[in-house]
């Protein structure tokens, strides 16, 4: 069990450090090649942080549920899928991974490893996309686990890559990326002043989204209508 635990650990520790070197390192390298061209960076730094989704849940999702994101954490922990303590462990290693990704990011681009973003993202229009962000990102999760759980992975990295673009703070939906992304100055740094907030209506959005689906995904799916 001790080993089983360690091993579940592990996977949310590497997976959120891969998906951070690849949320900066994408954003880094897309800065540098679109020539100011805003709309062209975005592109580049979605199209990679959706497909490493894919590969990273495919790959870790059978040894520690591939939650890489605190709030999906949180929420998993509520419906007493995860024990507190080894909710708390995941925690602890998805901001641990999330720190050691970005570092990594910086590394490979020839920057300086510690830095404080100073890039501004505040107010209640980002404040509510963030809360959207996360509740659709759960939402998406916990219901298509009740559809068909091999489609997760899939269903996930489509619906970060479709919510960088219609939400206007481009779909952090996850507070050890948020915290991580605080020490980027980069394309897609967040000024630490502007983390807390972040979090918070994270952890909202995450919270509402699963008593939503403690709601509507209660009753068995039979794949036909009910009559009343």
């Amino acid at each position: 069990m001790q080993q089983e635990t360690s091993r579940q650990i592990g996977a949310e520790f590497i997976g959120t450090a891969f998906l951070l070197a690849t949320v900066v390192g994408s954003g880094i390298m897309a800065e540098a090649l679109a020539g100011g061209n805003v709309a062209i960076a975005l592109l580049g730094n979605t199209i990679p942080t959706g497909a490493i989704l894919v590969v990273l849940i495919t790959m870790l999702g059978p040894i520690s549920g591939a939650h890489f994101n605190p709030a999906v954490t949180m929420v998993f922990a509520l419906r007493r899928a995860l024990s507190p303590g080894k909710a708390a462990a995941y925690v602890a290693a998805q901001i641990a991974g999330g720190l050691v990704g970005v570092w990594a990011a910086h590394l490979m681009f020839d920057l300086d490893v510690l830095q404080f973003s100073q890039k501004a993202r505040t107010g209640s229009a980002q404040w509510f996309a963030e809360a959207v962000a996360t509740f659709g990102l759960v939402f998406t999760i916990l219901a298509t686990i009740k559809a068909n759980e091999r489609a997760v992975a899939m269903s996930v990295g489509l619906y970060i890559t479709a919510a960088y673009w219609f939400t206007a703070s481009t779909s952090f939906a996850n507070p050890a990326v948020t915290i991580a992304r605080g020490f980027s100055d980069s394309f897609a740094g967040i000024r630490p002043q502007d983390v807390i907030p972040f979090v918070l209506v994270q952890l909202l959005g995450a919270f509402l989204a699963h008593l939503l689906c403690k709601w509507l995904l209660s009753a068995p799916n039979d794949g036909t209508a009910q009559q009343s």
